[in-house]
């Protein structure tokens, strides 16, 4: 390809609304382009890194017995109404009506309608196990788009389902798929881990996600050095610490004027953050319902919402928690509550003694409480987030922290949609069994602004040879220079020879021009073509990753590429 052919628009600003390396740079480099709020126009370069990402989960998902089929992206909304998640799936579901009135949607995934399809063609267990996938576009109607590609409303994804016999053999399909999708992230070259996960609105028992590491991260994730155990915070078991043995004392309010932060209370009453009972409320569905978590640690609303099953929860506004406290936030706390609220406690709570919460009263907090003694707890639970330097679940060593971009995602669903949508089969006896389904889910889009996320400089991006968009870009130092020109021509065709994906960069610009844009689209190798190679026979070989310039021969430079390309995994013709 040469370069004034190709479309590539390059910026040198970084657009205004782009929050995460990944939006920059993919704008700047001539990648992407917005199209509307969470939607993007995907621009030749930014097509061939997907084409080769497509192209490795392809031979991963066909490899472990992986079909491929192309399912509607217009979905009946009869289907979901069936499986019960029409309603349950919230605003995010893009619904929309036909000439008849007839309800639809957009698909975010495809639970319902694979699961329709094979319902209505596999009959008997000679038939199964079946793993089918597709690879298309997926809507979600995210309440705040952002981060470019990271978290969109129109997005690409690989969606793979299993059906099974049994609980084994979706123990087997999983397994497959575990370590297929372990396949393609390392084929990818990224730094990654798989981590245990909540499932979400697509439910199951089981799941991990997979996670490339990445400061810029919206999970977070704990993993331990001395053992295979990471999990997402959200999921991590946590071990109550021991609280100080204390003899109970009587109750008392105090004033606290002003003092509505945890850290003003507590350096105000002069006590330690783990004696404050931080007290927050949450609507779950219609109702509001208590937390209580020490002071010094973090809510988890996922480990609330499975204490306490709703199909909603979200922070109580200042109005719900007047009606219950009667007292504006800051002051609030489970004592005197002006309506019948159940309380969840978190585990830590249970043995608190002597401890410190709001009075509902403006200015006022309650000291020397206990638990049990001054107000009644429905349920204690693990109901906090995990933190870095707490013990492993799995061997008792010192967790570490990470942040982490979800890129993939496993989930065994067992008879969740088969029984809602009546999926059965015929087993050896004769009898009528549900289908075990699980599903796999590939972030395709996502995958490549990971890339980026982890992989970049002040320069650019620097991306893996395997997924690049070209491996390499020949730079004449001088177009004008018939000699140069043609010496960078012959690399050029000799390497396109060879199956290199390679650009020359045949505009008449200066040489600093042309590594500037080599440099922000991130070929991983680039070769100047100057003066040495016509009076030295050598020409300069530059790494993307790497700050060092090598000088090879002219005559080797062929081999030379060919055979950092091949060394970092990919297959040439």
């Amino acid at each position: 390809m040469y370069f004034s052919k190709l479309f590539a628009p390059t910026l040198r600003e970084v657009p205004a609304e782009a929050e995460v390396i990944s939006h920059q740079l993919l704008v700047r480099a001539g990648f992407i382009r917005k199209s509307s709020s969470g939607v993007y126009t995907y621009l030749p370069l930014a097509q061939k890194v997907l084409m080769k990402i497509m192209n490795i989960v392809r031979e991963e998902m066909n490899k472990a017995d992986g079909q491929e089929v192309m399912l509607p992206i217009i979905q009946p909304a009869e289907l979901w109404l069936e499986s019960g998640r029409w309603y349950v799936y919230g605003k995010e579901l893009f619904r929309l009506k036909d000439r008849h009135d007839r309800d639809f949607c957009l698909g975010p995934t495809h639970e319902e309608i694979i699961t329709d399809l094979v319902r209505g063609d596999v009959y008997s267990y000679r038939q199964l196990p079946l793993l089918l996938y597709q690879i298309q576009n997926k809507y979600r109607d995210e309440r705040r788009p952002r981060f470019g590609l990271m978290r969109g409303r129109e997005f690409i994804m690989k969606d793979l389902y299993s059906f099974d016999k049994d609980e084994a053999g979706l123990d087997v399909s999983y397994k497959k798929m575990y370590d297929a999708y372990t396949a393609v992230f390392s084929r990818c070259g990224l730094n990654f881990r798989p981590v245990e996960a909540d499932s979400g609105v697509i439910g199951g028992s089981t799941t991990h996600e997979f996670m490339v590491i990445a400061e810029s991260g919206e999970a977070q994730i704990v993993y331990c050095p001395e053992c295979s155990y990471a999990a997402n915070v959200e999921i991590a078991p946590c071990k109550p610490s021991e609280n100080p043995q204390d003899i109970p004392k009587n109750r008392e309010k105090v004033a606290t004027p002003g003092q509505t932060t945890i850290e003003q209370v507590t350096g105000y009453l002069q006590i330690a953050s783990h004696k404050l009972i931080k007290t927050l409320f949450f609507r779950a569905d219609n109702e509001i319902i208590g937390v209580l978590v020490r002071g010094d640690r973090t809510v988890n609303e996922i480990k609330v919402q499975r204490l306490h099953p709703s199909l909603t929860m979200e922070m109580a506004t200042p109005e719900e928690i007047r009606g219950v406290t009667g007292c504006e936030p800051g002051y609030v706390g489970p004592i005197g509550l002006k309506a019948n609220v159940k309380i969840y406690a978190d585990e830590e709570i249970r043995t608190l003694v002597n401890g410190v919460c709001g009075a509902n009263e403006v200015d006022h907090h309650y000291i020397n409480v206990v638990p049990g003694r001054d107000f009644t707890v429905t349920a204690f639970g693990d109901l906090r987030l995990i933190e870095e330097g707490e013990t492993c679940p799995q061997c008792n060593a010192v967790l570490k922290s990470a942040r982490g971009i979800e890129v993939g995602q496993v989930f065994k669903l067992g008879t969740k949609y088969s029984k809602a949508l009546n999926a059965k089969f015929v087993d050896e006896t004769g009898q009528e069994k549900l289908m075990v389904m699980g599903c796999y889910g590939i972030g395709v889009s996502r995958t490549m602004a990971a890339a980026v996320e982890q992989n970049y400089d002040a320069d650019g991006i620097i991306w893996p040879m395997a997924i690049a968009p070209f491996q390499a870009v020949v730079v004449p130092v001088s177009v004008k220079d018939e000699e140069i020109w043609q010496a960078s021509l012959e690399i050029y065709e000799g390497l396109l020879k060879q199956g290199i994906e390679v650009v020359i960069d045949d505009r008449n610009e200066r040489p600093g021009v042309k590594f500037k844009d080599a440099d922000l689209i991130g070929y991983p190798v680039r070769i100047t073509i100057g003066k040495k190679a016509l009076n030295e026979g050598v020409v300069e070989v530059k790494l993307r990753q790497e700050k060092e310039v090598n000088f090879v021969n002219k005559n080797d430079i062929i081999s030379y590429i060919k055979e950092l390309v091949t060394k970092a995994g990919v297959s040439l013709p």
